[in-house]
Formats: structure tokens, C-alpha cells, sequence
């Protein structure tokens, strides 16, 4: 080998190199391959130079060759590898080997003296410190050599990429955006969810939002009556923070004004529906005393919009200076006002005497606004369920004394966990199979008087036997005083017949009171027809053999003729609206008075309905008839201005405005009293429908709408009215009590908000029962006591 001519060779190349350099550094741009150009040559050795700074390397290993090697033989033993250049950012180069056998860049001249001096392999091998990278791509790449070349591996998909320090990241930072996998990653890391709820193929994603969530937990608040500092309690924070860590819990007056914002929002969305509907609503009102001796009053909307569904809407929910007539109608014109209503059709209220004038003060006032139907006639409708409670009081009076015992019964056996224990194991020996458990009444609800006696009818045998069990039972029973001043006693083999007797007597009262307190449903289409059955049942029973029955059935009676008994006292939409259902019609109607009423007085109260539904019915026909002419209004202006100008007008122009004219007058007279009369005359001689259960009367309306359009508007009202005002008495609470402690030390506005929120963002109502409640509390505390669990329980 010829070492002075490779000598020479190197030296052109690292002059070549130079002038590249000091182009580059004149122009400022990026040449690439011109910085660092490869050349290749071929000897008996392959040797191959690439990368700036690396010649000077070569040229001291070819002194060094010369110095050490005196004859050919010993330069022929030099064997030089063949040289890998890595491209790194410290400018080394790797000879057979790994960077760190070769001297750093940085100690030129101490290499250069030590390679002089011939000292090589006597001094120690320096390592320069590895200068962390800059660039944010390196946290998605690892840095390889593969096949001899240096490059970057991709940390998610594992693709391989050629990467040089001249070069720069610019093609790594353009894979990583086109990466699958990383972008799943960060969408991953983004909140995105999948929703495995959802049925679809494709499950849609979830994504985290702050103000969703907020606003769901405001909503959770209002519908279940929660109260405002509940988001601060620890365990609501402890279960937000390994359910969604990354939800900002709000304070308890942040949550106030977003139930207040609610309130605004679901409010003006309302109101803006019935500015759109315009409905003529049906109204039920109650009132109510909080703890705070706070009067409210609660009034509730019921309407049927164009699409044939009945809706109830709480209007507001207002304290009110007393509960006089006088104030509670202000209080209503007011609301009216503030809703933008006065289209009201009837108003169902209890049989309270305020409620009377309240009624007559409200007449007064829809007369100025002109809008009150039939001179206000039928304005007042009695609330059926408040008629029921006071016939079935009347009729529970006879049996009195059989109630008291029962309830100071099932009372000691409550009163505490030991005797309820000793209770089932008596109801064990006695094989007692029932699912049911003892349930204390409220006195003034005859509906829980009837569920206690129904359950405790099951026990009977167990409650004879039970002193066995307990020796102070028949104690307590015969010195226990009652809320009455009395004295119970124990009870007798006649007072479990008077149970089981009323029992079966009041399941008919108790059905019935649950089918009349619907507000999701029409219920004045059978209105009628439920007073007749309930007359009829309580006159079959006025013939029973049951002294006891019929001494109830005589004094109930007495009561449902003083609400029922005679025409003057009932509602005339109790028949109009029997009568709107095509399963009745007057055919039902007409029969039912005269079983009602007798013969007599039945046909002379049917000729008094027939005639008010033919008024009421022109009443609707004058006022669809102003609709339609007004809606026709431009056609008459349009006649007025050709008239006016008839003079300058050419025949053709005159012959068109009285055929307008002519079609006008065919309009009007199809209109006419005559062709509405045949209309309410082709529903009545139609046949009846086929009476079923299922029957839906608002669909039946909605498809035969179309053949009688005034009627069907007619219809559209009168099934609106609700016979009962339970709808707003459950605005009080889910289970009967909203103005507990919580809510009465509130703010009538909060409370007011809350309530109308509560019900404008159920969709039906959820009812709590708490009798069932008090059911499922009790097994669950019959079965710790037999787990041996109830330590914590102290027996009375």
C-alpha cells in the first residue's frame, strides 16, 4: 500500500471539505450531502471516508503507520477496518467498533501530542458527556442502529426511520402525526369514552365536560329533593373523586344560583310553548302551611295540545297572606297575568267554603277579560277524591272501636324490634305464609286505615296467640290510652269480622281513588259513569244481611247525596264530558240520570244537559267562525280596494271581485249554524264505540278530528279537566310532605323555584310509597337481628 499517495489524497479531500464548509456558511443554506460528501476508493483495501472531521483522523493513523512500519511486510500487516460513520450530534465516527475507542473532537491537541510523542495506548480514553436531546419528538422515539444504519424507532408502531443530525426531525415529527396509534392514544388522554350502553355498531364516544355534568348534578339536586349543602358532604366528595376526578365539585352557593338560572330557563322555554299552543288550561289549586306558618298556594295547569297528549304544568308555587277567597283569587289572577294566560276553562278545588268565593271573585275577573265561557257556569268543579275521603269517614265512624284496636295492635308490635321478632316467631308456629308486613295507618287518611286493616286481616291467628308470646301485650291493650282520651281493649272474635267485612267494603273506594287521581290521563270522560257504579254499590249494600255493612252504607249514602244528590249541585261537564267519549254519548248518559236522579228528574236534568251542550257548542261555533273570517281578512280588503277603484277598473278586473264576492258568500253560508248543527248531529246519531279497557279516547279524537272540527275542539277542552286536585297536592312531596324542615327554612322564591323545577323536569311522577318503604326497612332489620348484626340497636 501506498501510504504517501493516500497521504496526499486525504489532504485534497479535507481541503475539499473546507471550501465546502466555507460555501455553506456564505449562502446559509442547507446543502446536505455538500457538507458532508462520502468518497469512496478502491486499493487492495476497501476504505471508505465519509462525514466531515474525519479526515484528520486518517491522517494521524497514517503517520502513526509510518513511524512504526520500516519495510513493506510490516505495512502490510496494517489492515484498516472498514470505517462505520455514525451520525451523531458530537461529529464521531465509530473504527471497528464503538465511539469511545476514538479521541473526542474536543482534545484535538492532546491527541495530536500524544500520537507524536508515541505514546499511544498509555493515556487514558476520555468520554464526552452525552448532551441530552432538545427536541420534544424524542419522547415518541428511541434511537437504533439497524443493518449498519443509525436511525429512530417509532415507541408506538415500531417503524424504523433513517435519522441524521443534518437532517433534523422534520420527517419523524411527520410521522408521528399520521401515527394511528398515537392518535388513538390521545384521544384516549382527551377524556373521549366509549359508551357501552349504547346498542348501536358503533359506539359513539364519550367526552367529559365540565359544564354537562354540572348541569346533571344541579338537576339531580331539584328532582330529588336534595339539599344545597350536599355537595360538600365527604362522602359525595370521596365517591366524585373515583368517579370523575376531573369534575370540579361546586360550593353549595354556586349550586343555589344554578338551580335559580334553571328555574329562568325551564320557565321562559314554557312560557314561549304556550305563547306558541295558546291553550285554553284547566286549573287545579290546593294550599298548604309550612313549618315556618308560611301560607302556599299551589296552581297547576292541565291542557291538551294539538297533538292530542295531555299535559299538567306547575304554574307557580306562592306564598299567599292568608287562605281567604279574596286573596287566593288575586293570587291567581296575578299568576295568570305573569304566565300570559286567560283562557281558563274550569278551576278544580276541595269542598272548602273559601274556595267558593275564591271561585266567584275568579268569574269576576275572567268576565273582564272576556274570556270567561258560559257566564262562568261551569267554572267550579268539586274534587272527587276529597268527596270520596269524606264518604268513606262518614262510613268508618260505625266500626270506630274496631279500628282503635287494631291500630293499638299493630302500634305495640312496631314499637319495637324485640316484639316484632317475637311477632314472626309466632306467626312461624302458627304457619302464617303472608309476604306482607304490619303497617300503622294515619288517622286521617282513610286510605292507610284500609291498608293496615287489609295486612292485618293475614295475622289474625298469630295476634290471638301472640300474649303467648309476649306476656304485656293484653296489658297494654286493656290500660293503653288512645289519641281520643279512650280505652281500646282487646279485641274480639266480632271485631275481626267487622275488619274482614270493611275490608272487602272499602277495596271498591280504595280502587276508585286511585283511578280519579290520575293527572297523566283523562279522567273526566269517566267521571259520570263512576258516580253512577259507586250509587249502585251503595245501594246494594244498604240490602246486605251485615247489620255492620249496613249501618255504613246508610250513613255513606246520606254523605254522597249531599255532594251528588241532587243536578244542581253537580258540574254540567260531568255529563258533557260522559258524553264526548263515543263509548257513552247521550245514549249512557240519558240512562244513567234516571237511575241517578229517577225517572222524573232524570229525563228533566237530560233536557237540561242536551240543551247547555247545544249553547256551549254555538258558543264555539261563533268563535272559530270570527277566527276564520278574521284569517280571511286580506280577501275582503283586497274586494274593498277593487270597489273603491271600480271606475278606472276594465270589465274583466270587475267580473273577478264579484266572483270573489260569490265565493265568499258560499264560504259563509257552509259555515253557516246549519252545516255545525248536522255536525254535532252526525256524532251523536253515530254508533257507540265497543266498551274495552284500553280504550284511548284522545286517539280516537285525534283520528276522527278531521270530520268534526269544531266538535273536536269542544273535546279538546272539556277532557282536559281533571276531577281531582291530587295533581297539585302532590307538588307538596313525592311522598306527601315536601315542606319538611329543609324546605321550610328556605326562601319562598328558592322553594317556589325548586318545586315548579322539580316538576317541569319530571316527565311522570315518581311517587314514593311508604308503605313499601317501612316493608322492605323491616325485613332488612328482621334479617340482621337473625345475622346476629344489630348489635348497634338498643331493644325497647
Amino acid at each position: 500500500m501506498d501510504i504517501s499517495r493516500l497521504m496526499v489524497y486525504v489532504q485534497q479531500v479535507e481541503d475539499e471539505k473546507l471550501r465546502d464548509r466555507e460555501e455553506f456558511r456564505s449562502k446559509r443554506v442547507k446543502t446536505g450531502n455538500e457538507s458532508g460528501q462520502q468518497k469512496v476508493w478502491c486499493n487492495s483495501d476497501i476504505i471508505s471516508v465519509i462525514q466531515s472531521g474525519v479526515f484528520w483522523y486518517i491522517m494521524m493513523i497514517c503517520k502513526l503507520i509510518l513511524q512504526l512500519s520500516d519495510t513493506e511486510t510490516n505495512t502490510a500487516k496494517i489492515i484498516v477496518s472498514p470505517i462505520i460513520v455514525g451520525m451523531e450530534n458530537d461529529n464521531r465516527i465509530v473504527v471497528g467498533g464503538s465511539s469511545d475507542d476514538l479521541p473526542n473532537n474536543n482534545n484535538d491537541s492532546n491527541d495530536n501530542n500524544s500520537l507524536d510523542s508515541g505514546s499511544v495506548g498509555t493515556q487514558p480514553k476520555k468520554k464526552r458527556k452525552e448532551i441530552a436531546p432538545r427536541s420534544k419528538v424524542w419522547n415518541h422515539f428511541d434511537k437504533v442502529v439497524e443493518n449498519g444504519m443509525c436511525g429512530a424507532k417509532c415507541r408506538y408502531c415500531h417503524q424504523f426511520h433513517t435519522y441524521t443530525s443534518i437532517n433534523g426531525t422534520t420527517a419523524l415529527n411527520q410521522h408521528l402525526a399520521r401515527c394511528s396509534i398515537y392518535k388513538s392514544i390521545i384521544e384516549t388522554t382527551s377524556q373521549s369514552k366509549i359508551n357501552f350502553s349504547s346498542t348501536n355498531a358503533r359506539a359513539p364516544l364519550w367526552k367529559f365536560e365540565q359544564e354537562v355534568v354540572r348541569k346533571a348534578l344541579v338537576e339531580m339536586i331539584i328532582m330529588d329533593e336534595l339539599p344545597f349543602d350536599f355537595v360538600e358532604k365527604e362522602g359525595f366528595k370521596k365517591f366524585m373523586s373515583q368517579a370523575q376526578p376531573l369534575f370540579r365539585i361546586p360550593s353549595r352557593r354556586t349550586i343555589t344560583r344554578d338551580c335559580y338560572a334553571l328555574y329562568s330557563e325551564l320557565r321562559y322555554n314554557l312560557k314561549k310553548s304556550f305563547r306558541e299552543i295558546q291553550p285554553k288550561i284547566c286549573l287545579t289549586t290546593d294550599t298548604w302551611t309550612s313549618l315556618q306558618r308560611i301560607n302556599y298556594m299551589c296552581l297547576t295547569a292541565h291542557f291538551i295540545d294539538r297533538n292530542w297528549v295531555l299535559h299538567k304544568r306547575i304554574l307557580n308555587f306562592c306564598p299567599i297572606s292568608s287562605h281567604k277567597g279574596e286573596q287566593m283569587a288575586e293570587a291567581i289572577g296575578n299568576c295568570l297575568l305573569d304566565w300570559n294566560l286567560d283562557n281558563v276553562f274550569s278551576v278544580t278545588v276541595d269542598n272548602a267554603s273559601s274556595n267558593s268565593v275564591m271561585i266567584t271573585e275568579l268569574s269576576k275577573q275572567l268576565d273582564m277579560w272576556g274570556t270567561n265561557i258560559m257566564e262562568g257556569n261551569h267554572l267550579h268543579m268539586r274534587c272527587m277524591a276529597h268527596i270520596l275521603n269524606l264518604i268513606v269517614q262518614e262510613g268508618l265512624k260505625e266500626i270506630d272501636i274496631s279500628v282503635k284496636r287494631v291500630r293499638q295492635m299493630v302500634r305495640y308490635v312496631r314499637s319495637s324490634l324485640a316484639r316484632t321478632r317475637n311477632f314472626v316467631k309466632c306467626c312461624e308456629v302458627q304457619k302464617i305464609d303472608c309476604s306482607k308486613t304490619l303497617s300503622l295507618d294515619v288517622p286521617t287518611r282513610w286510605n292507610s286505615t284500609y291498608l293496615m286493616l287489609e295486612a292485618t286481616q293475614n295475622f289474625e291467628k298469630a295476634f290471638d296467640r301472640f300474649d303467648l308470646f309476649d306476656e304485656h301485650f293484653k296489658t297494654y291493650l286493656s290500660t293503653h290510652i288512645c289519641e281520643d282520651g279512650s280505652i281500646a281493649g282487646t279485641l274480639a272474635c266480632d271485631d275481626w269480622a267487622n275488619v274482614r267485612s270493611v275490608v272487602k267494603f272499602l277495596e271498591k273506594f280504595y280502587e276508585l281513588t286511585i283511578k280519579v287521581s290520575g293527572s297523566h290521563y283523562v279522567t273526566s270522560s269517566v267521571h259520570f259513569e263512576d258516580i253512577c257504579e259507586l250509587d249502585v254499590y251503595l245501594k246494594l249494600c244498604l240490602t246486605s244481611e251485615d247489620l255492620n255493612l249496613k249501618n255504613m252504607a246508610d250513613g255513606m249514602i246520606k254523605k254522597f247525596k249531599k255532594y251528588w244528590g241532587t243536578p244542581d249541585k253537580m258540574n254540567s261537564m260531568i255529563y258533557i264530558a260522559s258524553v264526548l267519549d263515543p263509548r257513552n254519548k247521550f245514549v249512557y248518559v240519558s240512562f244513567g240520570l234516571e237511575e241517578l236522579f229517577g225517572e222524573e228528574n232524570g229525563k228533566k236534568v237530560d233536557k237540561q244537559v242536551k240543551a247547555y251542550m247545544e249553547t256551549l257548542f254555538e258558543d264555539y261555533l261563533r268563535k272559530y267562525s270570527k277566527e276564520s273570517q278574521y284569517q280571511s281578512s286580506p280577501s275582503r280588503s283586497t274586494l274593498s280596494d277593487l270597489s273603491d277603484s271600480s271606475s278606472s277598473c276594465s270589465q274583466n278586473s270587475r267580473t273577478k271581485a264579484l266572483r270573489t264576492k260569490l265565493h265568499m258568500k258560499k264560504q259563509k253560508e257552509n259555515s253557516g249554524s246549519g252545516a255545525a248543527k248536522s255536525e254535532l248531529e252526525r256524532y251523536l246519531k253515530e254508533d257507540q264505540e265497543p266498551k274495552h279497557d284500553d280504550f284511548d279516547v284522545l286517539s280516537w279524537w285525534k283520528v276522527n278530528a278531521p270530520r268534526f272540527p269544531i266538535l273536536s275542539e269542544l273535546a279538546r277542552d272539556v277532557l282536559a279537566i281533571p276531577i281531582s286536585s291530587v295533581a297539585s297536592e302532590c307538588a307538596f312531596s313525592t311522598g306527601g310532605r315536601i315542606l319538611d324542615r329543609f324546605r321550610s327554612s328556605l326562601t319562598p322564591k328558592c322553594v317556589q323555584s325548586l318545586v315548579c323545577a322539580q316538576d317541569w323536569l319530571r316527565k311522570e311522577p315518581n311517587s314514593i310509597c311508604v308503605e313499601e318503604s317501612l316493608e322492605y326497612l323491616e325485613k332488612l332489620e328482621l334479617e340482621m337481628a337473625n345475622n346476629g348484626r344489630d348489635s348497634c340497636i338498643v331493644d325497647v
